[in-house]
């Protein structure tokens, strides 16, 4: 593995969209059966997102080894103070599960949403993705709530997490 396999990078480079909305079709298609329905919706939804990148409240970041997109996240920021700022997109593939690339992403992401000063930041994902929940937890996201339904294509327990910007300190006593 070179040196810079694996580096953390944001912004938009060519051939994003198509890749991570790749790697989420596969995983979940094997995971538990999502369909051309959970495609449409996370090409079409990034593809929007990725024309807004210019506004300094969103961003994304990624990783890459041998020249091929391996992990993503996303922070859209551009509904605060209205609405909490959405973490969108994060997947790795499966062989870096495990290897730490996911959390440097999370821990960037929400370094980003600290250093914006955003109150809240949001994210939908659906039950039994535990790795994941895991590291959102770390991160200091606390499930909101959970309800069955289908927007992801199939009929899934959905959850919302909510993470609050940590109060700053002072540094007095």
């Amino acid at each position: 593995m070179s040196v810079d396999e694996h580096r953390i990078h944001s912004g938009y480079t060519p051939g994003l969209i198509g890749a991570v909305t790749e790697m989420h079709s596969r995983y979940y298609s094997q995971l538990v059966g999502f369909g051309a329905q959970f495609e449409c919706k996370v090409a079409s939804e990034m593809a929007s997102f990725v024309q807004h990148l210019a506004d300094q409240r969103n961003q994304i970041w990624w990783t890459k080894a041998n020249g091929k997109i391996t992990a993503s996240i996303a922070i859209d920021g551009s509904s605060v103070p209205d609405d909490p700022a959405v973490l969108h997109w994060f997947i790795a593939s499966p062989d870096l599960r495990g290897s730490g690339v996911g959390r440097r992403l999370i821990a960037a992401a929400i370094e980003f949403c600290d250093e914006s000063r955003f109150p809240e930041v949001e994210l939908e994902t659906f039950r039994g993705l535990d790795a994941a929940r895991h590291l959102y937890e770390q991160a200091g996201f606390k499930l909101i709530s959970e309800t069955n339904g289908t927007s992801w294509g199939r009929q899934v327990v959905e959850q919302t997490f909510l993470r609050k910007l940590k109060a700053q300190t002072t540094g007095f006593k």
